[in-house]
């Protein structure tokens, strides 16, 4: 960015906050709305299907590239003009990864008629001022026209990820899955599956010490080959011989018909799709283009 253009952002923000405090003279500014997913409707214009359809395709662009896109719909920016409301929502969101800036917040106020792409730095060397502007008018203004705000949403999102896929960006970090602990977990469930089933044909067959012996030392192999290292197939087949040792015992409930339970099927995959959606830490400039249809 050049420095006639970076004096340029400058002013455009100090005029925004100006303006800001002008409109909140005025009146009270629109509240902003938490940011907990990718796209938020305030006016329900969008269907359930819609949302989660164009949420998917953000979300797999953000995974391939690392870019963060989010979609917001609201009634009205009043009294704030829609770029000055956008800026306050770009700054309190922080889409894009710090150090980065790599967001992209696309705004429409349905009852003002006016909407608003902002871009972070990071983008702005494909998703230029003036290709915002064209994404706003060509594409997206047309079907708004027509009372398709769905389909404009949709094809201007995937203009805006078109556009994005030529962007040089540092490459996402990949999300380390943690295996180990799924690991763990799941195969100690199956480790006592099998300590039921299996030890006592092995006792039946070795005898009592033999057969958790044999059992304990099938379970730390197969512990070994899932999961590696030595501490746990280790520990695993310690627990396991020792549960198939005292299968015996009398008081034991395991294979002598007392009725053990695993106490439910609460087990399973933690923090799945519960987790909410959030930005990255990054920042906004002003650049972009607004429009009305």
């Amino acid at each position: 960015m050049n420095t006639r253009r970076l004096l340029a952002r400058v002013f455009v923000l100090l005029a925004a906050w100006l303006a800001i405090g002008v409109h909140a003279a005025e009146g009270d500014p629109q509240a902003i709305p938490k940011l907990d997913k990718r796209v938020i409707d305030l006016t329900a214009t969008l269907s359930a299907a819609e949302q989660a359809r164009i949420t998917a395709r953000l979300a797999e662009f953000e995974a391939q590239k690392g870019a963060q896109i989010a979609v917001l719909l609201v009634g009205t920016t009043q009294p704030e003009a829609i770029f000055d409301y956008s800026l306050r929502v770009a700054e309190a969101w922080k889409l894009g990864r710090k150090g980065v800036d790599d967001g992209v917040l696309f705004v429409i106020a349905k009852n003002d008629r006016k909407m608003q792409i902002l871009t972070g730095p990071g983008v702005q060397g494909s998703l230029t001022d003036a290709m915002s502007k064209r994404i706003i008018s060509e594409i997206v203004g047309p079907k708004f026209r027509a009372g398709d705000f769905a389909g404009g949403i949709e094809q201007g999102v995937e203009k805006i990820i078109g556009v994005l896929q030529g962007e040089a960006l540092p490459a996402p970090p990949q999300k380390r899955v943690a295996v180990e602990s799924v690991n763990y977990e799941h195969f100690l469930m199956l480790g006592f599956v099998a300590a039921m089933v299996i030890g006592p044909l092995l006792r039946s067959l070795l005898g009592r010490f033999l057969g958790a012996t044999a059992t304990g030392a099938v379970t730390g192999a197969a512990a070994w080959l899932v999961a590696g290292g030595m501490v746990f197939p280790i520990i695993a087949g310690v627990i396991i011989f020792m549960i198939v040792l005292m299968m015996g015992a009398a008081n034991f409930p395991i294979g002598r018909g007392g009725g053990w339970s695993s106490g439910g099927s609460s087990g399973g995959f933690g923090g799945g799709s519960s987790g909410g959606f959030s930005g990255g830490g990054g920042g906004f400039d002003g650049g972009g283009a607004s429009g009305s249809w």
